[in-house]
């Protein structure tokens, strides 16, 4: 083992922790669908996180050029739309499925910047393994194929994340930006939360369950990565991310009890293969490196 391999092992453990954190939020999230549906629990989650990120980092909004004001909307919807899309998969789709169907979005994104024959085979292996979900035990009715429309709507709105993301870090290099980010988000979501969830989201036994999804899918995982990423090798940051399909599908079957087929673990499998795969052959991984401000 190398001298350094020992002071890599926390930052590696922040990161599995900050993995965990935020799929586990996303199922106990899901707990709250019959209470106020899938567009208010986004709608919670988000306007809660915004609160703490506001109070906590306290965004500078005068002194924001046109230009970055510009970057942190567009980060901010993408914001919106991944993880009210997210939600919505998720209210048909398992977990596992749903967050396996979402990363082909950084996935497809970091092919397509490296533009390698080798990584659109992964790409390949990755679609693949999307397919072979089609013919695991679903039930009768298989996928729903709305579910499906929504996490690949994540999926690109993930991608457009990364890409406002990675903008947005050259001309604002602080926090505020995903302070302001996180705030649009809140507003942009909120008339469909309060349709969906009603005087329900004021009930202070929802308004604690929507804390608890806020700390653990927003202010914990962030920043634990933020930590970790300043003596983490990218590299090695990025192919931890890959794992998150099957972090998601352990938290379906740890917090909800959503049981997995055989069919279902190799599709995912397949996924998270081509996830660490894309970032092994990479030496510039870049397009996996930013990590998504949801589910």
């Amino acid at each position: 083992m190398s001298a350094s391999a020992p002071s890599q092992l926390r930052p590696v453990g922040a990161v599995l922790t900050s993995i965990l954190s935020l799929q586990f939020g996303a199922a106990f999230a899901t707990t709250l669908f019959s209470d106020i549906g899938a567009a208010g629990a986004t709608t919670l989650r988000l306007t809660i996180a915004a609160v703490i990120l506001g109070i906590v980092v306290r965004p500078r909004w005068s002194t924001w050029s046109q230009r970055q004001r510009q970057g942190i909307a567009a980060l901010g919807i993408a914001l919106a739309v991944m993880n009210a899309a997210f939600y919505l998969a998720l209210d048909t789709l398992p977990i596992g499925t749903a967050v396996t169907i979402e990363f082909l979005g950084p996935l497809t994104l970091a092919a397509v910047l490296s533009r390698r024959w080798a990584d659109g085979a992964w790409v390949a292996l990755a679609l693949g393994g999307v397919v072979l979900l089609g013919f695991g035990d679903h039930g009768d009715g298989g996928l729903d194929p709305a579910g499906v429309m929504f996490a690949l709507v994540a999926a690109v709105a993930w991608a457009g994340y990364i890409v406002a993301g990675s903008h947005l870090a050259s001309t604002l290099p602080s926090a505020d930006g995903l302070a302001g980010a996180g705030i649009i988000a809140a507003v942009l979501t909120l008339p469909f939360g309060v349709v969906a969830g009603g005087s329900a989201l004021l009930d202070p036994k929802i308004l604690l369950a929507g804390l608890a999804v806020a700390l653990l899918s927003s202010v914990i995982p962030y920043s634990l990565e933020m930590w970790a990423l300043r003596s983490l090798a990218k590299k090695v940051f990025a192919v931890l991310i890959a794992l998150e399909p099957a972090a998601a599908a352990l938290a379906g079957v740890l917090i909800i009890g959503q049981s997995l087929d055989p069919v279902t673990l190799v599709a995912i499998g397949l996924v998270v293969s081509a996830g660490i795969g894309t970032v092994i052959m990479n030496r510039n991984p870049g397009a996996t490196d930013q990590k998504r401000g949801g589910p």
